[in-house]
């Protein structure tokens, strides 16, 4: 505290400020009446100058204990803090891009240097309005000064060492709306939303596809360098779609029809080179799904003869010999691989069932189609030549009629009855006939349209058949991928020549030591290392863990004559490598 002790009455009214006994650097009391229950900061105990918390470097402050203001003092002024038990200032809702703070509560005899002088602090000031009311306006150059003004909200403020009322007062400092600070907080904003905007339609640029390349125009020129790669496997796309633009864009004439049709012709001959890479790509696919059943195949025998293994080794000639926990082991592992060649087993036998329903509904299939076209073709000609001949039978009876109507005009009315009833048998002849054409024609559209929809299903199960053999193909990538991936972790934890957490610790420990050790150590070395570590540790245990690991350690021959000594050296780096 700077406050000079040649004023002792004012040194004893900030002690009494603050709740404190008044006593001196040395401690003897001040003021010997002084009753610490009438301080303005009531409840904290009194305390001496020579306490931790006053000296240069202040105590550590726990997590939990809220933070306490110290007193702040300037040229003309003190500032005093609040009773840390009352609750915070009230303040107003911020207003954006705020930079202004109201400060009321100022002293009446405080002036505008006084105000700078104690603000001063918070940053930089770019304006002051002060009132003749005891308070004032205090606009900073950046919003973060306005957090720090706040702070000052609730002290007390005392010019010298006056106790007079005109020279003190309480500083309430609270958030101000200002139209600058506004103004300046939205061009602010429009600014940042100009550059999102132009960093957006960078980024869109940036991501956006490269257009195609324009098209070359027709030329003779032109022409003979499209016809050259059409004949090049490598460049036939390219070629491809150059000469299907100049196509598109009406390129053909009389002139040129002679040069299109021999690039027309080139592209076609290229249909055989796609047909046979189909084929034999659909040929590789066959032999990898061999070669898949076969690697199956043997992966199960292997399996078979590991849970044989594990079966004889669990008879009671061999089981008896072995420790409890021996036992469980085998056991574990006899049923994971037990497990294991029961999913794999039944993945094979699901491949083979699968390609023996392809094999059958393929078959059956194509005998029910060949049955129904065939059915249908049949019933189809029957009844084209039933219509014919209806037609042909309808045509000759209304030729008759015709004769007849002739004839009547000729014969005499004597024989009119009897023509007349000759006229409605016919008529009645013509009318069933005409009725049994109309339901055959009936007929025969129906078993049309029961053809188109047998060739539209025949269609969809073509489809169906397709996409069920690209299902197959994916499945049995996964599958292999999937056995690449199980084998090698099964083989690892098998063949893992760590057994036990204690030597993958020594592990550890020698790999330190002899890293350490760049030149070697022979095993005494490494094992009065040990030692020190734990007295059960035996040599020879130590060196059998070091030779099972062979990528990890290796011991090489050192010294010539009586002096040849064998060394162990840390190799982990180099085996990393290798394995």
């Amino acid at each position: 505290m700077t406050l000079p002790m040649s004023d002792p009455t004012a040194w004893a009214t900030a002690m009494n400020n603050l709740g404190m006994a008044p006593l001196g650097i040395a401690g003897q009391p001040i003021l010997p009446d002084f009753d610490p229950a009438l301080g303005m900061m009531t409840g904290i105990p009194p305390i001496t100058p020579m306490m931790p918390g006053l000296g240069i470097v202040p105590p550590p402050i726990p997590p939990d204990m809220p933070v306490v203001k110290e007193i702040i003092h300037c040229k003309s002024c003190t500032l005093f803090p609040p009773n840390p038990n009352l609750p915070p200032p009230a303040t107003r809702e911020r207003p954006p891009g705020c930079k202004t703070v109201f400060v009321g509560g100022l002293p009446e005899n405080g002036t505008e240097q006084i105000i700078v002088e104690v603000f001063e602090q918070c940053g930089e000031i770019i304006a002051i309005r002060k009132s003749k009311k005891n308070f004032c306006h205090i606009r900073f150059a950046e919003e973060y000064m306005v957090d720090k003004a706040l702070y000052l909200s609730g002290y007390r403020i005392r010019l010298g060492s006056s106790t007079d009322k005109k020279d003190t007062g309480r500083l309430h400092v609270d958030f101000a709306q200002a139209r600058d600070d506004l103004y300046e907080w939205e061009c602010k904003q429009r600014m940042l939303a100009r550059e999102e905007r132009h960093r957006r339609r960078m980024e869109e640029e940036r991501l956006r596809p490269p257009s195609p390349p324009p098209v070359v125009h027709y030329s003779d020129h032109e022409c003979s360098i499209v016809a050259e790669k059409l004949k090049d496997d490598s460049k036939f796309s390219e070629a491809v779609q150059t000469l299907l633009t100049w196509i598109e864009r009406g390129e053909v004439n009389r002139r040129s029809a002679n040069n299109f049709y021999s690039m027309i012709q080139s592209a076609n001959s290229h249909v055989r080179r796609l047909v046979n890479e189909k084929a034999a790509h659909e040929k590789d696919m066959e032999e990898a799904k061999e070669k898949f059943k076969q690697a199956l195949s043997g992966i199960l025998i292997q399996f078979e003869q590991i849970v044989a293994v594990y079966h004889s080794a669990s008879k009671q000639k061999a089981w008896d010999h072995f420790t409890k926990a021996q036992r469980k082991n085998i056991s574990v592992w006899c049923k994971q691989a037990e497990e294991i060649r029961n999913i794999h087993n039944d993945e094979l036998m699901g491949i083979r069932r699968e390609e023996e329903m392809e094999m059958s509904d393929d078959e059956i299939e194509e005998m029910t189609e060949t049955k129904e076209t065939e059915e249908s073709v049949s019933q189809a000609e029957a009844l084209k030549e039933e219509n014919d001949s209806l037609r042909w039978q309808l045509d000759a009876y209304r030729n008759e009629v015709e004769l007849l109507k002739q004839e009547q005009g000729k014969v005499h009315r004597e024989d009119d009855p009897n023509k007349e009833q000759q006229l409605k048998l016919l008529q009645q002849a013509l009318q069933g006939m005409q009725q049994h054409l109309l339901k055959v024609q009936e007929e025969y559209k129906k078993k049309e349209a029961e053809l188109e929809k047998l060739k539209d299903d025949k269609l969809q199960v073509e489809k169906m058949l397709e996409n069920l053999k690209e299902k197959e193909s994916c499945a049995s990538r996964l599958c292999a991928s999937n056995q690449d991936s199980e084998y090698p972790l099964e083989k690892t934890m098998n063949s893992s020549p760590i057994k036990s957490e204690r030597e993958a610790l020594l592990v550890g420990i020698i790999s330190t030591f002899l890293h350490v050790h760049p030149f070697g150590a022979s095993i005494e070395y490494i094992c009065s290392y040990l030692h020190r570590l734990d007295n059960k540790i035996c040599t020879s245990d130590v060196e059998c863990l070091m030779g099972r690991l062979q990528h990890t350690f290796k011991q090489e021959m050192t010294g010539v004559g009586a002096s040849l000594e064998k060394r162990w050296k840390f190799c982990g780096f180099e085996g990393l490598k290798l394995t």
